[in-house]
């Protein structure tokens, strides 16, 4: 399988940095910063449910592998703590992984390790006949 661009688009322009990148972890760094704030001066929420698409999706991508391709149908984020600066980890890792669909699920941490949201994504494999 030809492995996604993780250095393009608009994981570039969130910053996001890959530390780990498999079929059964994803892990995910950036730096909160001015320009990811909402008008309160806090990470924005829009932040937090692209980068639990990101991690999950891609992934669900390197399990599925030369098999198809996936595509998000839902994600569910939580916000739990309010972020003004810093560095966030997301760690996304596989409950289920079917013929049809994976659910991942991606806890996002603080530099202190405290949650501070977690989301779920369901992923369609959409395979090659």
């Amino acid at each position: 399988m030809e492995m996604p661009d993780l250095n393009g688009g608009f994981g570039a322009m969130l910053g996001l940095k890959f530390d780990e990148v498999s079929g059964d972890r994803v892990v995910i760094r950036w730096q909160v910063r001015p320009e990811l704030h909402q008008p309160y001066g806090i990470q924005h929420g829009g932040v937090y449910c692209s980068v639990v698409e990101t991690a999950a999706s891609i992934g669900g991508a390197v399990w599925l592998g030369d098999q198809g391709r996936v595509v998000g149908v839902s994600n569910q984020t939580d916000f739990l703590r309010a972020v003004r600066d810093g560095e966030l980890t997301a760690v996304g890792t596989p409950i289920h992984r079917g013929r049809s669909q994976q659910l991942w699920v991606v806890e996002i941490t603080d530099d202190d390790g405290r949650l501070v949201a977690r989301g779920q994504v369901r992923l369609q494999n959409l395979t090659i006949a």
